[in-house]
């Protein structure tokens, strides 16, 4: 049916298929607010923490190192834990001024935000003059302030701030049998050798490893280890598996 137009157009609008003007709407969400650490975060009244016992050989107590979170999000999908504070405490008064001149500056560190984990590498960077010690376990500590930089990233790795590159199942094996392998081997040729003049007691407790690998083992540049051996024909690491021959 045609219909005729008998004025002129001026005007026009696409009737739509949607909801009419005077149906309501439904609310919109709530944007979220991410709380980031920063130094406006005001200390909340309860922290969750942990403390670490630190027994260097050079020293004559031991170290106790807390380091406290705060949790940001609490209960959202995006809830995270952040380092907040460090406290560091001993008997020995001897180191008590660097100690806290060292928690302080690390926790107004903490309570900036960012990115913090660059403390672990600038800490473990720290040499000792006197040249360090060995751990029970033959891993070498350049100074007590690697040590504490060790505990802090062990933290760090704890709350998910740092990824952890653990060795899996496959490597593991992989390493007890090379490892038994070169024992055996070892065992071998011990006993057909004489055997050798007794060591004098004593000695430097900073430069001795008391360790678990063969005593014969090279110290490891990724690990600071004592446990690379020759296997195949190629130095690797007993420890975290690093191998020159890949």
């Amino acid at each position: 049916m045609a219909i005729q137009i008998e004025r002129p157009i001026t005007g026009y609008e696409v009737a739509g298929s949607g909801a009419s003007e005077s149906e309501p709407q439904a609310p919109a969400e709530p944007k979220l607010e991410l709380v980031q650490v920063t130094e406006a975060l005001d200390r909340p009244e309860r922290l969750e923490g942990a403390t670490y016992k630190v027994k260097p050989p050079i020293a004559e107590h031991a170290l106790y190192i807390t380091i406290n979170d705060v949790v940001l999000n609490e209960g959202t999908e995006h809830e995270v834990r952040r380092p907040f504070e460090i406290f560091i405490n001993s008997k020995n008064l001897d180191n008590f001024q660097w100690v806290v001149a060292l928690t302080r500056v690390m926790s107004a560190v903490f309570r900036k935000g960012g990115n913090v984990t660059f403390l672990v590498d600038e800490l473990k960077a720290v040499f000792d003059p006197n040249g360090g010690y060995w751990k029970p376990g033959g891993k070498f500590m350049p100074s007590m302030v690697a040590e504490i930089a060790e505990v802090v990233e062990t933290h760090m790795k704890k709350i998910g701030l740092i990824e952890s590159e653990e060795m899996d199942e496959n490597q593991r094996r992989f390493l007890q049998q090379k490892r038994a392998e070169y024992e055996s081997r070892c065992s071998e040729t011990s006993a057909e050798e004489p055997a050798a003049e007794a060591e004098p007691e004593g000695g430097d407790a900073s430069t001795e490893a008391k360790d678990s690998f063969p005593p014969n083992a090279q110290l490891c540049a990724k690990c600071h280890t004592r446990a690379v051996v020759r296997m195949d024909g190629c130095n690797t690491c007993l420890s975290c598996g690093d191998s020159k021959c890949g």
